[in-house]
Order: C-alpha cells, then structure tokens, then sequence
C-alpha cells in the first residue's frame, strides 16, 4: 500500500476531510497548524493511503529540528491529543512509512498521542507506550440543572456563590486588554509552579489563527485580574486548553465562576463536548478540580519509536527542569524567566 505525503497548511482536501471527520478536533485544524508554525517554525506534514482527489484517512505530524533536543516528529507538539484519523490497513501503512522515514531522515523518534484504546500494537510492533496522562471532559448535553448538580458541593459549587457575593466581574473576547490580563496571570501561576512561561507570541498568534473560535475569559475584583482561561471551540467541543490566576486572590473562587460561565456560553452555543485536556498523574489538584467540576476520566497514552529501554522511565515536557533547577527558576528576575521561556519552549514541542 502507497503512503502519499501532503502539507495540511495548503492542501484543499484536509480542511474538507476534517469537516466531514467525526474525530477530528481543534487540534487537527489549519488554524492550531499555523499557530504552531508560525511561533515555532515546524513544518506540519500529513500522511494518508488515498491518491485522488479525496481524503479517506490521514495522520497528521509536525517536523521538529531542534540542536537542543534533536530531531523528531511528534502527532502533534503542545496538544494534548491528537488522534489518528486512519484505521486498520490504512493506519500500520502509515505507522509503517513513518517508521522507516524515521531512520531515512535521522530523527530519533516519532511520537504519538493517542486516546484510549486508538492504537493495538503487537509484541512485534516497533512503537512502545511512553507517557500516560489522566484526560477528563464535560458532556454538554444535558441542562444546566443537571451540569450544575454534578459540581462538588464545597470545592466548586460553595466557590462559585462565593464568587457572585464578592462582586467578581466576568469579561470574554479576544481584545488586546484582556489578552495582556491573561499573560500577566499566567506568568504569575507559571512562576509559583516554578518553570517558565509560553512566548507571549504564542498566545497572541493563537488567537489571532483561531479568530472568533478563540476566548479568553477573565474574572477580576475591583479592577484586579484574579483568574483567566483560554478556550478553543471547535465544531461542537470547547476546548479548555490554558487556565491561570493569582495566588492571592484564589480565595474568591474565581476559576470556579470562570468554568461556569464558560459552561453556560457552551450551552447557549449549542455546544456538546467540553475538552479539559490532559493531567499528569503527579498533578493531584488539577485531577481533583477536574473530578469536581463532574468531568469524566479516561486514558490518554503517548506512544514513542523507537520503543524505549526497559527500566527508562517516562517524562514530562519539562522534565528538563530538575527540583534543584526548578527552585532556581522560581528565583529568577520576570524578564530572565522570560527569556528562559522564550528560548527552550522552540525545544520542547
């Protein structure tokens, strides 16, 4: 079976086929692609089985070059999932191709994020499990009653009243205000877990790519930005993909509001899914506020060829970042966190 390679930035048939696709998500799209190339500059490429004027399947990747970490081709860097639209045949040709390609090109792997259950390999299959993440979503569907009774009475119902008596104020859009709140607040949360922050250029480029499709929401008091998420919707799912605020203010139950508000624009929009991405098994609070907010749990697993030494273990990320070297970034002036930032992020997709 032939595997034909193709650019999703330019070719007519892969916004056709993800339009048609019933799991193809945002992270599939031309607008995340060029987020992703333009802040970064990997190449997106796609491979499919069809040679006509019509897609059947596809894989989609990015192409990595990196002199710090090497080169790679990853399904897809800063996403959380990105699912292989392609199945039996059509599917090992492609795992097949990009394997052999692997070698031909001198990357040292190709990785793939994968919902539950996507992918079935043999003892002799050349790709290995290499990170298993905690996913959760939202389903829409229900009323709001219904949503609103499956939140954890003190940790998210109890937060949200106390929120509404603070006066908290909720605003949402993409103006270039509420943008420069959002990248304050993260860089705030991203320094209090001690690692840097995103390049303020992938959020601006982010939401520029996504237009409409792009929110940030914000909750403030007295003028004080308190909490922001960043939000992607895309056919009928809303993508919960950056969240942040201020320690100080976590009181108030800002992200608790913000999740609601943003649950009830979803309904009014005839939303259906609510993605809230993936958590590491270390990161315990940010499972449980998920657990609380009534979300359903599943398996994301990341596969890697080649398959890695037995006894190596799993990373994230930013495993870059040791204790020692994450209490030392936590030290660092804004503008060096910054600029920390700004450099290994290209590194790291």
């Amino acid at each position: 079976m032939v595997v034909y390679e193709f650019d999703p930035l330019t070719d007519p048939r892969w916004p056709r086929f993800l339009d048609q696709h019933p799991e193809a998500t945002a992270f599939h799209s031309p607008k995340w692609l060029a987020a992703i190339q333009k802040t970064y500059g990997y190449e997106p490429v796609a491979f499919t089985t069809s040679s006509d004027a019509g897609l059947d399947n596809a894989m989609v990747f990015c192409r990595i070059n990196s002199w710090m970490t090497g080169r790679r081709l990853v399904s897809l860097p800063f996403s959380d999932h990105c699912r292989p639209l392609a199945d039996g045949d059509d599917l090992a040709a492609i795992l097949r191709h990009i394997s052999g390609q692997r070698r031909f090109r001198g990357e040292k792997y190709v990785e793939l994020r994968a919902m539950e259950n996507d992918f079935e390999f043999g003892s002799d299959a050349e790709f290995s499990s290499s990170n298993t993440y905690h996913f959760h979503t939202i389903d829409l569907r229900p009323d709001l009653k219904s949503i609103y009774s499956r939140f954890h009475d003190s940790c998210i119902r109890r937060k949200i009243k106390r929120a509404e008596r603070e006066n908290l104020v909720y605003e949402s859009g993409r103006s270039r205000e509420l943008l420069e709140a959002f990248r304050r607040l993260l860089f705030l949360t991203r320094r209090r877990h001690k690692l840097p922050p995103q390049p303020a250029i992938w959020f601006e480029n982010v939401v520029a790519s996504f237009g409409e499709s792009a929110t940030i929401h914000l909750a403030s008091k007295d003028s004080i930005p308190v909490a922001s998420i960043l939000t992607l919707a895309y056919k009928k799912t809303l993508v919960y993909k950056y969240g942040c605020s201020d320690g100080q203010y976590s009181n108030l139950g800002g992200t608790p509001l913000l999740f609601w508000k943003v649950i009830q624009q979803a309904k009014e929009s005839a939303l259906e899914l609510f993605d809230l991405g993936r958590s590491t098994s270390e990161d315990a609070g940010l499972i449980a506020f998920k657990d609380h907010l009534g979300a359903v749990s599943t398996r994301l697993t990341y596969y890697r060829n080649p398959m890695r030494h037995r006894g190596k273990s799993s990373s994230s990320p930013l495993s870059f970042a040791s204790a020692w070297g994450r209490e030392a970034l936590g030290r660092l002036p804004d503008p060096l966190l910054a600029g920390i930032g700004q450099l290994l992020y290209r590194h790291i997709g």
